[in-house]
């Protein structure tokens, strides 16, 4: 059976329901992508699952956290078709549309965060937070542990292989954007922490923004877990990889809402150039490292925020 036969008889409900445009596209590219979602009969001609009903069991498991075996009272689906509907659905979203959904960010995408996270929060440069949840493991070995910790601590190197995206703070320009954090993270040059004994006025207003700008960012990450309540429980596969994809499709489709409800930031260009990637062990990388972990710059960054924030806002100092 061909690709063009597969989507005969549907082009038309396709187009009578603009509102799931979205869901039909991402149906529709896992059937031209994938073969588990084509239309397939087995050998007494009975038809087998239709796509969209893998794409509901596995849009079901990741939605409501349920465990695979669940799906036999609800769409008479063995557990081993669920699960291969969920881990396949997680894969094909990452691969089809993660250069759209999970791009690294460009010189205009951090310009759009900067100027967005100062209208909400008042910190000019600031791009995210980066200790927004973490995602319990259950019944894995120490070594896929460590693996997975090693993974998720490559964040604290970020603005290593990310554009320039320069801005200013009372008088003083910066290279990269920050991430304000807690007391535990180093003192990079990307990083923004709070002081941790205030004493001045401005140190405690200071500390107050921070907080606060974090926790804003951390709801936000909540709405995701909420949406998907597979992050939420306690991850079950047995592959680091298959937690990734899954993931990631999470955060892919997640993205894909808040567009379709035009609550996006920053919007994708197609012609846009993406940011230049710098190899480890070159000169411009280690030149970048040795920048980001500047203390000094920590600690200016800081100070000029602190001022920034608390002289340009005595209106609203309590």
């Amino acid at each position: 059976m061909s690709n063009a036969s597969l989507l005969t008889g549907q082009e038309s409900r396709f187009e009578t329901k603009p509102k799931r445009r979205g869901q039909k596209a991402c149906e529709y590219a896992l059937i031209l992508k994938y073969e588990f979602f084509q239309l397939r009969y087995d050998a007494r001609g009975r038809q087998w699952f239709t796509t969209l009903q893998k794409c509901v069991v596995a849009i079901r498991l990741m939605a409501m956290g349920e465990s695979p075996d669940t799906m036999d009272d609800y769409m008479r689906m063995s557990e081993r078709t669920a699960r291969e509907s969920l881990y396949t659905l997680s894969r094909g979203v990452v691969e089809t549309f993660g250069d759209v959904y999970l791009r690294k960010p460009s010189l205009h995408d951090l310009q759009e965060f900067y100027a967005a996270h100062e209208e909400r929060h008042g910190f000019p440069g600031m791009i995210g937070s980066i200790d927004c949840t973490h995602w319990k493991m259950e019944k894995l070995s120490g070594s896929m542990e460590r693996a997975i910790h090693k993974w998720s601590t490559r964040i604290t190197f970020v603005g290593v292989r990310a554009s320039d995206a320069p801005f200013t703070v009372n008088g003083n320009e910066y290279k990269y954007g920050y991430y304000p954090t807690d007391g535990i993270y180093p003192q990079y040059s990307t990083f923004v922490k709070a002081f941790r004994h205030p004493v001045e006025e401005r140190d405690k207003f200071f500390k107050r923004r921070q907080e606060g700008a974090r926790k804003d960012v951390k709801r936000a990450f909540g709405v995701l877990k909420a949406k998907w309540h597979i992050v939420e429980h306690a991850a079950r596969p047995l592959y680091l990889e298959t937690l990734r994809y899954i993931m990631y499709a999470c955060i892919i489709m997640h993205n894909m809402i808040i567009e379709d409800k035009g609550r996006n930031i920053a919007h994708y260009i197609l012609t846009e150039p993406r940011h230049v990637q710098f190899q480890p062990g070159t000169v411009d990388y280690l030149h970048r490292v040795v920048d980001i972990q500047d203390a000094n710059k920590h600690r200016q960054l800081r100070k000029d925020l602190a001022d920034y924030i608390f002289y340009g806002n005595n209106n609203d100092n309590e």
